[in-house]
């Protein structure tokens, strides 16, 4: 019964995403309510993501110090390792994941009450598409802005590195800086782009599906907004498997 409920959920999702991705009516609505979403989605991530992203570089640094602890390895290798994780799976892929829990748990409960208090039922009787105004501009909106939150996350993940070179015995921040400028491929911030755009559209969409199928009252609204951060997590892990064996092998 399970699977077929699973079945029966991303049938409803893909039918919900034929009429989000679709040309809206009014082009000036939707570009004021990028805009918004913009700002509520976006800018609003910016003081988590960086403080994560700054305690995690340091740990990041601190781990690979400690696990490449051998006078025959260079101390540049630290930097080189810690920059590799950071681009490659701390930034796109963690820092995604809690975009979903802030991120998703928002939409899903904002579109959530919106159903269970009949506004989107007064949206459909005015022939407007409500589907597609309302979650058409948080899809948007992630996919814009949640790659320069990454881009960001990287950098602030490296200076979290840096810091620890500064102020610990591990290793020099001259090493640290070779380290990372060591052997630099521009197709790992290209790959870790690519990951981010995807994450950000499954978790606009899958958050938006489950409010907009709510029914009932303020407690299906909170559990919709669990179950909304659970899929959006799930459907990360699985597509950055699928995508790392895409783009890396």
């Amino acid at each position: 019964m399970r699977f077929i409920r699973i079945i029966e959920d991303m049938g409803h999702y893909v039918h919900l995403m034929k009429r989000v991705l679709t040309k809206p009516d009014k082009s000036l609505v939707l570009r004021r309510q990028f805009f918004i979403n913009v700002q509520s989605l976006g800018f609003d991530s910016i003081g988590i993501v960086a403080v994560i992203s700054l305690f995690i570089g340091a740990v990041a640094t601190i781990q690979v110090a400690y696990n490449i602890d051998n006078p025959l390895l260079p101390l540049s290798l630290i930097g080189f390792t810690a920059r590799q994780i950071i681009i490659l799976e701390f930034a796109p892929t963690v820092v995604s994941l809690i975009l979903a829990g802030k991120i998703g748990s928002r939409i899903a409960s904002e579109i959530g009450t919106m159903r269970v208090t009949q506004q989107i039922d007064a949206l459909d009787v005015m022939g407007i598409n409500s589907a597609n105004y309302l979650i058409l501009p948080k899809i948007l909106a992630s996919v814009f802005f949640n790659p320069i939150l990454i881009v960001m996350s990287i950098a602030i993940g490296l200076v979290g590195g840096w810091i620890v070179s500064l102020t610990s015995s591990l290793l020099t921040p001259y090493d640290y800086v070779e380290g990372i400028r060591l052997f630099f491929d521009g197709f790992t911030v290209f790959y870790a782009l690519i990951k981010t755009v995807v994450f950000a559209f499954i978790i606009a969409s899958v958050s938006g599906f489950h409010g907009y199928r709510i029914t009932g009252g303020a407690l299906e609204v909170g559990q919709a907004s669990t179950r909304a951060v659970v899929d959006s997590s799930i459907a990360i892990i699985i597509s950055n498997l699928i995508l790392t064996q895409l783009l890396l092998t």
